[in-house]
Formats: C-alpha cells, sequence, structure tokens
C-alpha cells in the first residue's frame, strides 16, 4: 500500500482539529455547516463526485438524469453534514450523544433474551455517529479498515474505543479475535458492503449489478451461531439529528447456500437505501472489483 504524504498528513491533523472546534457549537447550526460542507466538495472533490454519479448511473438506470443530479447533490449535502456532525460522537458527552442519536426497535434485541447477535450495518451517512452511540449501550467489537493515513487511522481507532466497552479489529487480524469476542457473550458489528477486493467475496447482484460483495456475514453467523440483527442509522432534516433503528432478527439464517445468503445480504441495503437514497455512502467505489474481461465503470473516458 502506498505510504500517505507528509502533506496529507498535515491535513489530516487540521482537519481533525477544525471538527474539534466545531463540535461545540449547536448541531442546527453544525447542520447548516455541514451542508455547506457538502455543497463545496460536491462542486470541488471531483473524483469523488464522478464515482457517486457513476454508482447512481448503475443503481438507478431508469431515473432521469435531472432526478439523478438533484439525488448526487443532496447525497454530498448529507455527508457533508454527516461529517460535521460526527464531531459530536468523537468528543461530544455521553448525555448530547443520547440527545443527538435516538435509538429504534430496541425491542428487536431484546427479543433475543441475550442470545448472540451481529449487528448488521450498512453504510449510511451516519454509520460513524451510529457506531459510538450504541457503544453507551453495548459491549462488543466492529471489524474496521485501516486508514492510509497512519494518523487519521490512530485517531479513528482512538475516538472509536473512547469509552472501553467497544473494540476495534481491523479486517487484516482475521476472524479468531471476532470469534472470542462472540463467544463471550460481546455484540459484533459488520458493515460487508464494501467493496474489498476479491478476496472472500462473491459476486452477487446488487441493484441489478454485478458486485463483489463479501461474505462475512453469514460465514460469522454460522461459525459463531449468532443471529442477525440489522441496524440502520437515518439523518433526520432540519438539523434534528439522527435515529438508529433495529430491524427484526432475520429467520432462517445462515441457510444452507452462501450465495443466497450474500443476496439476501444486498437485497435489504438495497430496500433501506430505497427509503433514503441520498444517505447511502455513494462516493465507494462499489463496483471497482469486476468479473474477468469486464471493464471498471469509473474508467474515465
Amino acid at each position: 500500500m502506498p505510504q500517505p504524504s507528509q502533506a496529507a498528513t498535515v491535513s489530516g491533523r487540521i482537519g481533525i482539529l477544525v471538527l474539534w472546534l466545531l463540535h461545540f457549537l449547536p448541531l442546527p447550526l453544525l447542520a447548516a455547516l455541514g451542508r455547506g460542507v457538502g455543497v463545496l466538495a460536491y462542486l470541488f472533490v471531483a473524483k469523488r463526485r464522478r464515482i457517486a454519479a457513476t454508482n447512481l448511473s448503475l443503481c438507478f438506470p431508469d431515473m432521469p438524469a435531472a432526478q439523478r443530479s438533484r439525488l448526487l447533490r443532496r447525497h454530498f449535502q448529507c455527508f457533508g453534514r454527516a461529517l460535521v456532525e460526527s464531531s459530536i460522537a468523537w468528543w461530544g458527552s455521553p448525555q448530547r450523544l443520547r440527545r443527538v442519536i435516538g435509538i429504534e426497535g430496541q425491542e428487536h434485541v431484546d427479543a433475543l433474551q441475550g442470545a448472540r447477535f451481529i449487528a448488521l450495518v450498512p453504510h449510511f451517512v451516519g454509520i460513524e455517529l451510529e457506531g459510538i452511540r450504541m457503544a453507551l449501550d453495548y459491549s462488543g467489537v466492529a471489524v474496521y479498515v485501516r486508514q492510509r493515513d497512519p494518523y487519521v487511522d490512530a485517531f479513528l481507532k482512538g475516538r472509536r474505543e473512547r469509552f472501553g466497552s467497544v473494540r476495534m479489529i481491523a479486517r487484516q487480524e482475521g476472524v479468531k479475535p471476532i470469534l472470542r469476542a462472540l463467544q463471550s457473550g460481546q455484540a459484533l458489528q459488520l458493515s460487508p458492503d464494501m467493496d474489498l477486493g476479491p478476496k472472500d467475496a462473491m459476486f452477487v447482484p446488487f441493484f441489478g449489478v454485478q458486485a463483489a460483495t463479501v461474505t462475512a456475514l453469514p460465514r460469522m453467523a454460522r461459525l459463531a451461531q449468532a443471529r442477525i440483527v440489522p441496524l440502520v442509522i437515518r439523518q433526520l432534516e432540519g438539523g434534528r439529528g439522527y435515529v438508529a433503528r433495529f430491524h427484526p432478527a432475520w429467520e432462517n439464517y445462515p441457510s444452507e447456500s452462501l450465495e443466497e445468503d450474500t443476496r439476501r445480504m444486498n437485497a435489504f441495503i438495497e430496500d433501506r437505501i430505497r427509503e433514503m437514497p441520498e444517505q447511502y455512502l455513494w462516493t465507494h467505489r462499489r463496483f471497482k472489483t469486476r468479473p474477468a474481461g469486464e471493464a471498471s465503470p469509473y474508467a474515465r473516458r
């Protein structure tokens, strides 16, 4: 992996300092600033704008171009808000976190009566706030992908573990520490809806497009004999914070078919995206790994 430049490390430190200063502001003002940051990102971060536009055209080919363009702009505003408001998750008090991020569907976890479970958490823009908010209520582990900039990587790991109830496990560490945590009664958060390359992945449809999808969710459910409880965070309009909602635990999962289980995961995420398409993380190259002989949709023409 290429080493980050000194300039990237310096910019990371400056960005973190700015966010620390911003976290003292009231939530409505943070939301307005975040939308402004999103507008600037849309205008000036051309690479991510192209990636998001490509993803939207692949996933919503029947949507009129003008509507997709509006959706793209709304997405960047939601993303900017989530970035700025993540400062509350990183430095805000537990009391403020509880006010900003509400919880719905707790009865679906209570119905498990203490059985071990895996929270399926798709990459919606508020995922950073969701993870740290849940650390107030649950002891567990979460799997993450290391950042290229070691300073930013260490910062994020430290902030996500700041309440002492959650341990972040890098994907590179393998399954053994994850299984040990589950077997000790801790919860596990998995977000397997990113293209991490062909390793431990299979091609299954995502909005009708073949997408390299990691099979960690059904494999971990089988190994740990754990239930799957989806957890989806929604950004509320008007600077009113977020709601993280537990969905009912999946029945008959995993099945005998790894492919069908992976398809089921993607189908569930598609349904949640249709409910709030502007809030999914479209700036990730979800379709960068292609079947043999197929060109990358992100190649510039």
